[in-house]
C-alpha cells in the first residue's frame, strides 16, 4: 500500500547568528515559517529494509540521504525501545520541487516527513517531542518541520518558541540554480559582521501578528548573506537583478542560494512572478509563486 504526502519548504523571515558553540555549530536567532512550496513523497510500506529513489540528480539515494537516515533511525529506535510495530520496512520516492541547496530546508523537511509518516503508520509509538529529539540527530532544521508551526528558533535551531500564526502573505521564491554548501557558508561567516540589535520573542510575535498595513520589511534580515555572497557571488548578482525587477526588498533564505520577496496581495505577487518569468528565469533559474503556511 502506498501513501503520498507533501513535504513543505521553509523560509527564514530573519536569521541572526549570535555566537559559535563548542560543538562546532552556531547559535541562531531565527524566525521560521513554512511555505506551500513542497516536494511530493510517496511511501510504500513493505517487509524489511529502507530504499529511497529521487528524480533529482543531485540527491543521493543511498544511506547518506536524510530521508533514508530518518527511516533507519525510526526503525532502530523502535527495535531499541522494543516497540511492537507492524511495518518493518519502507520504500520512499521523492519528487523534488524544493530547490536543492537552496536554504529552504528541503532535505530536513523530507526527514521530518519520513518520521511523521512512519510514526502515524505504526500507530504513534513515539510522541511528537520524542520525534523532535530524533530529528535533532539528523539536522538542526528537522525539529522545526516536526513542530509544524511558525517558530522562533534559538540554540543551533533545535529550541523552538511558538509565535502567533503568520498573517497571510504571498511569496515569490527565486532559485538561481546554485546549490549552496551550508558548511562552506558557515566557515566563511564573520561573527564580527553580525547585526547587533537585540531581538526578543516579542519582536517575532509583533511581526507575525501585525496587520497588513504594517511594514514588516525593517525586520527582514539574514546574517549569512555576506558569507554566502563571498563564496557564491552569483547569488548576490541574482539578488540584485530580482530586486531591480520587483522593485522591492529581496532576502536570502537560510544559507542560500534561494531568494524570496513578500507580497501582501496575490495580484501583485503574481505580477512579480510573471515579470521574473519573462525577464529573469532562463536556463536553470526557476521562480515559484507560493504563500506562507497558515498553521
Amino acid at each position: 500500500m502506498s501513501q503520498s504526502l507533501a513535504s513543505f519548504a521553509k523560509i527564514n523571515l530573519f536569521l541572526h547568528i549570535t555566537g559559535k558553540r563548542l560543538d562546532g555549530y552556531h547559535d541562531l536567532f531565527s524566525l521560521m515559517t513554512k511555505i506551500r512550496l513542497a516536494d511530493t513523497m510517496t511511501f510504500t510500506f513493505h517487509g524489511t529494509g529502507v530504499t529511497v529513489t529521487c528524480d533529482h540528480p543531485m540527491v543521493p539515494e543511498d544511506e547518506t540521504n536524510l530521508a533514508h537516515r530518518a527511516a533507519t533511525l525510526f526503525f532502530r529506535s523502535c527495535e531499541k525501545q522494543k516497540k511492537n510495530i507492524s511495518v518493518p520496512g519502507v520504500s520512499i520516492d521523492i519528487q523534488k520541487h524544493i530547490p536543492v541547496g537552496g536554504g529552504l530546508g528541503g532535505g530536513s523537511s523530507n526527514a521530518a516527513t519520513v518520521l511523521s509518516a512512519l510514526n502515524a503508520r505504526c500507530h504513534d509509538p513515539f510522541s511528537r517531542n520524542v520525534l523532535m529529539e530524533m530529528g535533532q540527530q539528523l539536522g538542526a532544521d528537522v525539529p522545526f518541520f516536526l513542530y509544524g508551526k511558525a517558530a522562533l528558533a534559538t540554540g543551533k535551531g533545535e529550541t523552538l518558541n511558538r509565535v502567533p500564526k503568520p498573517i497571510p502573505r504571498h511569496v515569490v521564491v527565486c532559485d538561481p540554480g546554485i546549490a549552496v554548501s551550508t558548511a562552506r557558508v558557515f566557515q566563511n561567516h564573520d561573527l564580527c559582521l553580525t547585526f547587533s540589535k537585540e531581538y526578543t520573542i516579542e519582536t517575532a510575535s509583533n511581526i507575525l501578528s501585525a496587520g497588513q498595513d504594517v511594514d514588516i520589511r525593517p525586520y527582514l534580515h539574514n546574517d549569512l548573506e555576506a558569507a554566502t555572497f563571498r563564496v557564491y557571488p552569483e547569488v548576490r548578482v541574482a539578488r540584485d537583478q530580482i530586486a531591480q525587477l520587483l522593485q522591492r526588498r529581496v532576502l536570502m533564505s537560510g544559507s542560500g542560494g534561494s531568494l524570496f520577496a513578500l507580497f501582501s496581495g496575490e495580484k501583485n505577487a503574481r505580477h512579480g512572478y510573471d515579470r521574473l518569468l519573462a525577464h529573469w528565469a532562463v536556463g536553470k533559474k526557476r521562480v515559484f509563486l507560493t504563500a506562507l503556511q497558515q498553521g
